[in-house]
């Protein structure tokens, strides 16, 4: 598949501000359709996008705050490429791999401002959409098995611009590093809350965070949402185990 045909398939707003600048610039000439994809971005009718189109805009917001990601250390490391590359081949197939990892390079090679493009990403992804994203770029920055102090702030700050709660940057980063304290960070509380306090913010995150919540973004997607939801479930064990509670 082609990179124009590839781009042909993500929503009309990409062509449009921040990311769709980026875009242009990157690829050129390989966007034979985006004229008529920017009509029906600016038509005076309405759009119901697609699945197939939810997914490449995840894909194409995913690449664009991988490189912010990324290159936040200072290194582009290999395991954080073939993390991405990985998530490409099961989402898109292998034969969008060769074009999305190029874009991804040469995005690599740019200044990526990401409180530009959150806000963009923020007014067209819905909250679960803009949740189980991030979740996936702080895999990104383990990927190498260092999570830095830089990469910790560039991913503070994306979490932030794409419109996320503090506490669900918090929640999402503590499912990952595991102290006296994080089984509580995930579950959005405090150590001092009472049993019944644990027991509704484990509810309220099991719904938030529930696989059915981005079924439109492909079966990769939602298996990464369940294994968010399992750490979820696992923070709320342990609390139970640690407080005795039934």
């Amino acid at each position: 598949m082609g990179l124009g045909k590839w781009i042909g398939g993500v929503l009309g707003w990409v062509i449009l501000g921040p990311i769709g600048g980026l875009l242009g610039y990157l690829a050129g000439r390989a966007f034979d359709n985006a004229s008529d994809i920017l009509g029906q971005a600016t038509g005076g009718t309405s759009h119901t996008y697609s699945a197939t189109e939810q997914r490449n805009s995840f894909m194409v917001s995913l690449l664009v705050l991988s490189a912010a990601v990324i290159k936040a250390d200072g290194s582009t490391r290999q395991q954080e490429m073939d993390y991405v590359k990985d998530f490409i081949r099961k989402n898109f197939g292998e034969d969008s791999v060769h074009e999305a990892m190029r874009l991804l390079r040469q995005m690599l090679e740019q200044d990526v401002n990401i409180y530009e493009v959150g806000p963009q990403i923020a007014m067209y992804m819905n909250y679960s959409q803009r949740l189980q994203l991030f979740h996936y770029l702080v895999q990104i920055a383990l990927a190498d098995g260092n999570f830095s102090k830089s990469e910790k702030s560039v991913l503070e700050a994306i979490g932030t611009t794409i419109g996320l709660s503090g506490a669900d940057v918090s929640s999402v980063i503590s499912m990952f590093y595991k102290d006296t304290g994080s089984a509580y960070t995930v579950l959005e509380i405090s150590p001092s809350a009472t049993d019944d306090e644990v027991r509704a913010a484990y509810r309220r995150m099991a719904m938030k965070n529930h696989p059915d919540k981005v079924a439109t973004l492909g079966p990769e997607v939602q298996k990464a949402a369940a294994e968010k939801f399992r750490q979820v479930q696992e923070a709320y064990e342990a609390i139970k185990k640690e407080r005795g509670i039934a």
